[in-house]
């Protein structure tokens, strides 16, 4: 895909993304109200120390009149990304509301989503920002960079991390994470249950994940690795019910595409 396609499919994403979570958390906000059992004045005790101005900030930001108005601020801007495509201002708009989200809900509401749409829209606005002074092209280069290594990274920390565990090595580790599942334990007679079946697929979700970065090395595995990818996020979608994650990360595989074809013409 040229650069053109990656970036509008990346907009389209992270715009379908951010509107689920968008929809997600309009559905709790009863939940996240003072009498609610996410209300702010309690997480607000999880939050370091800060100025006393600092606080009274964020006790007015996330008042839930105020709080309300940011998500549908939030869905509007993500709106507009999916239609029309970035601009400086949107991009903004975008980085601070998941600022406020991740300030809201102590860190993450959702685990590695949250943080990776926060990759995303830090890419978009380092492609703005940069756009201005360097030009279109480079920009989105450099946030497309920025995007895609992250995501790399991720991938192989979290390979490397597995490859040290025994348990992960074994496939033990694999039977207690999806007995953990949306739907309960798995049954008796479950594939997974059976010792050589969790081996080999343990051993082949480490090997992939430890050595996805070799796709900036062979750009033609680049397909591969992300085909492989996202029929994981679809299968943790299915068994776990994270749909956000599913959209979050497939959002970023885009930029590994475009920057697994740019690096290597620094290779050859």
């Amino acid at each position: 895909m040229n650069g053109d396609t990656v970036v509008r499919c990346l907009e389209v994403l992270c715009g379908l993304s951010l509107l689920m979570q968008v929809a997600e958390y309009l559905r709790i906000a009863g939940s996240s109200d003072p009498q609610g059992v996410w209300s702010w004045p309690v997480q607000r005790a999880d939050i370091p120390a800060q100025p006393a101005w600092v606080g009274s900030l964020l006790d007015r930001l996330f008042q839930p009149a105020a709080y309300r108005v940011q998500l549908w601020v939030r869905a509007l801007a993500a709106l507009v990304l999916l239609l029309q495509g970035a601009s400086l201002g949107l991009a903004l708009v975008l980085f601070m509301g998941n600022v406020l989200l991740l300030l809201r809900w102590r860190g993450a509401f959702n685990g590695g989503s949250d943080f990776m749409t926060l990759v995303a829209v830090t890419g978009i606005l380092i492609a703005q920002v940069v756009t201005l002074w360097a030009g279109h092209g480079l920009g989105w280069a450099l946030g497309l960079s920025y995007i895609a290594i992250y995501t790399l990274s991720s991938y192989f920390v979290s390979g490397w991390i597995k490859l040290l565990q025994p348990e992960w090595r074994s496939g033990r580790a694999l039977t207690v994470f999806l007995n953990g599942g949306l739907y309960g334990p798995l049954s008796p007679d479950s594939l997974f249950r059976k010792p050589l079946v969790a081996l080999l697929c343990s051993w082949a979700f480490i090997l992939w994940e430890a050595v996805f970065p070799l796709v900036l090395l062979q750009p033609d595995w680049v397909l591969g690795f992300t085909a492989i990818a996202a029929v994981f996020h679809f299968l943790v979608f299915w068994f776990f019910g994270l749909n956000r994650f599913f959209w979050a990360w497939l959002t970023n595989l885009t930029a590994v595409w475009f920057f697994s074809g740019w690096i290597s013409r620094f290779w050859g």
